[in-house]
């Protein structure tokens, strides 16, 4: 029997990848070797494998920089429309593959690393995940980086720059122990710091009222330096920016009082103004109402409005000076997407902007920041909804409130008029929550400062309009649509399987990789044998790669013939890993019961992290462990059945797991996963699926037939008459 074939190998095969010419490669062989020697000063006898991926990933940028600045001319010159997307996560993974795949190098890349005697996929493996994000919210913020810059639409994403993105996950004795992530310890390759385009944003102070203006003074400045990550689109020539913000003290920083005072104390105190991009705070679907978060919230905003606004009005190549000044055209040229509430403070940092600094009248402003802002909701869940003390927005935003309160007044007086006597929807509706403390409902504020407001699957779209924002759609329902979630074909099927990916090219050609719809083509082949046969054989070669990958680096030995059943997310109630745990008691108890009776030898695989102050999920993942250890250790239950606990579930795991499996498990209760992107990762490398009717799950079962899927559990309707029955009366159902 034929070995198969290496990654590497398999690369080579696939056009998608680039053709890897002579010159090419020498090029790149010559670069790689200038780099080392002059961007990392070291030679071959002192160069760690560390050096080796620097020199790699510097190389590769050089390709970049080029069409990065010519796009950006390009914008300067045409003027597009320009996109903003403002999200506090970005969960952008690795770097260096996915823009070798996008420039069409990697082949060159690989053949040049060959012969220069490395091992290209080890440097791979040497990159620091960029952990920017939790889970789906900021993994989809990266996905449509890369959807935008293919394209070729002139996008921008714009965010913080954490010091330290999501922790580190380590089991001990079955436990979750989290460590600090410190991906940017030996620098990062791909960012380039722009100092030049500093701005500063406000803090505190108070707020001065005269002659029918308001004037926001004695404010504390933190500045925020600019970081730019290029967003290359797929083969494209198109090569957009995400700018993350660092936050940094003023050099006068607490030294006002420098002669009387402690020079060295308030040269120490700059790390409390730089502290507010120092982590990603690391709840996923839960509100956590700390001054840190919302400073953090503000800054991103702050800096970001700065910045659209001084592009908005130098609108040719090169001219640094202000042309427009007039902002009846903004809408027309702006677009400002909200990823979740979490950007909020746009709209009435947009206002302060219009109304306080360029004199506009309420109406023309009003106007303009609605027709330029959008509004993006993920969850439903009460937990999730942010909701600001009004006390700490007085004291950290005192003219965002004020700002807060008058957009308030209008909408409720505007509800009123259309409802007169509803005192019980004006409550409803208000964006002020009364009660002790007073509370801001960030939700409500997007809504009434947007023109449009989208869930991110069907399901969820119509539970937002029928629910949470019933109200408001009844005023409003041209307002609400829906945006389904979607992938990147690109790093979620040929960067992560290349093998199956050159399996479906063979058949209907490359055109799948910018058009997912092409896929449809393949039905044609659901009787060739020999199609089947390559499918079927590409997916047991990345589960034999997956079970050589948890030998090496978890000690794990696993049968890579048994089924690999597969859930990987963040750890949540919702989204019932326990239900999967008491499956897995289930088939333990079986196999106990008669172990002769024939059985699917089965190795299921939970993976992911739970918030650090989430008691509930971490007691999940230790029941998960125990388990494991039981079932693991039963010589009656031998190779049967297989418990594993993937540590550390990240990106750059998910590139590597999501194509060995087998079975996908999307089994969250109906009506709280707002959509999932995971689903659709699984689905595209070839996995079944088990599942409830939630998210996006009703959409893939629609477009696969839902005789492909198995779908299982209560629908939406059966979970909410239970509710309203209530947990006894259900409970005598069954």
């Amino acid at each position: 029997m034929s070995t198969p074939l290496s990654d590497q190998e398999k690369r080579k095969q696939i056009s998608v990848r680039g053709i890897a010419g002579l010159g090419d490669v020498a090029e790149i062989k010559k670069s790689f070797n200038r780099h080392l020697h002059f961007t990392l000063v070291k030679d071959r006898n002192v160069a760690t494998p560390r050096d080796y991926y620097f020199a790699l990933a510097h190389t590769v940028r050089d390709h970049l920089v080029g069409r990065w600045i010519r796009t950006q001319q390009y914008y300067y010159e045409k003027d597009p429309k320009r996109i903003h997307y403002l999200s506090l996560e970005f969960y952008m993974g690795r770097t260096l593959q996915n823009t070798m795949i996008n420039l069409g190098l990697q082949n060159a890349c690989d053949e040049a690393i060959y012969q220069l005697g490395l091992d290209i996929e080890e440097l791979e493996d040497i990159e620091e995940d960029a952990g920017l994000g939790n889970g789906g919210l900021g993994r989809l913020a990266a996905c449509f980086l890369d959807s935008m810059a293919t394209l070729g639409l002139a996008a921008y994403g714009y965010g913080i720059r954490y010091e330290f993105g999501i922790f580190n996950q380590k089991i001990s004795s079955g436990w979750q122990v989290e460590e600090a992530d410190d991906w940017l310890r030996y620098g990062n390759p791909w960012e380039k710091a722009r100092p030049e385009y500093m701005l500063p944003v406000h803090f505190y102070g108070r707020v001065e009222h005269s002659d029918h203006e308001a004037r926001w003074v004695d404010t504390q400045v933190v500045l925020a330096m600019p970081y730019d990550t290029p967003v290359p689109g797929y083969r494209n020539n198109t090569v957009n920016t995400m700018r993350l913000w660092s936050a940094k003290a003023p050099n006068d920083f607490n030294l006002q009082d420098f002669n009387v005072g402690d020079y060295i104390q308030a040269v120490l105190d700059r790390n409390l103004a730089e502290n507010i991009s120092r982590v990603l705070y690391p709840n996923d679907n839960f509100f956590e109402g700390k001054e840190l978060r919302l400073k953090q919230e503000y800054f991103v905003v702050a800096a970001t409005l700065q910045d659209i606004i001084r592009r908005f009005k130098s609108s040719k190549f090169g001219c640094r000076a202000p042309v427009r000044t007039c902002f009846e055209t903004f809408p027309e040229k702006v677009a400002i997407q909200l990823n979740d509430t979490h950007p909020a403070l746009a709209i009435p940092e947009l206002m302060r902007i219009l109304v306080d600094v360029e004199k506009m009248d309420w109406d023309k402003a009003w106007d303009i920041t609605c027709r330029t802002c959008a509004y993006t909701n993920h969850t439903v869940l009460p937990e999730a909804l942010e909701r600001w003390p009004v006390y700490m927005m007085e004291t950290l935003l005192p003219r965002h409130l004020l700002i807060i309160y008058e957009i308030n007044q209008r909408h409720l007086d505007r509800v009123s008029a259309l409802f007169p006597g509803d005192t019980a929807r004006l409550r409803r509706m208000s964006l002020i929550e009364e009660g002790d403390p007073k509370r801001i409902n960030m939700a409500h504020l997007c809504v009434v400062g947007s023109h449009a407001v989208n869930g991110v699957a069907q399901i969820h779209s119509d539970i937002v309009k029928n629910t949470v924002f019933k109200d408001f759609f009844e005023l409003e329902p041209e307002k609400f649509q829906n945006k389904t979630n979607g992938i990147t074909p690109r790093r979620w099927l040929v960067l992560c399987n290349p093998g199956l990916a050159q399996v479906i090219s063979e058949k209907i050609g490359e055109d799948f990789l910018t058009d997912l719809y092409q896929l449809k083509k393949l039905l044609e082949f659901v009787d060739d044998d020999a199609f089947i046969h390559d499918v079927a054989k590409a997916k047991q070669e990345n589960k034999q790669k997956f079970a050589a990958y948890l030998e090496k680096e978890y000690q794990v030995k696993i049968n890579p013939d048994s089924m690999f059943d597969i859930q990987v997310k963040r750890i949540h109630e919702y989204k019932r890993q326990l239900l999967n745990c008491l499956h897995i008691i289930t088939l333990y108890n079986r196999i106990k019961k008669d172990p002769n009776k024939p059985f699917v030898p089965r190795t299921v695989m939970i993976g992911g992290k739970a918030a650090p102050g989430y008691h509930m999920a971490k007691m999940i993942i230790k029941l998960v462990t125990s388990v494991g250890q039981l079932v693991n250790n039963d010589p009656i239950v031998g190779d049967k059945l297989k418990v594993i606990y993937l540590e550390n579930y990240r990106v750059s795991l998910a590139e590597k797991v999501i194509p060995a499996a087998d079975l996908s498990e999307q089994i969250s209760t109906a009506g709280t996963e707002a959509s999932g992107t995971g689903n659709m990762k699984f689905m595209l490398n070839g996995a079944l699926t088990i599942g409830t009717m939630d998210g996006a799950n009703v959409e893939m079962a629609e477009e696969a037939g839902q005789e492909n899927l198995f779908i299982f559990g209560m629908r939406v309707e059966d979970v909410e008459e239970m509710d309203r029955k209530g947990l006894s009366d259900a409970c005598k159902m069954l």
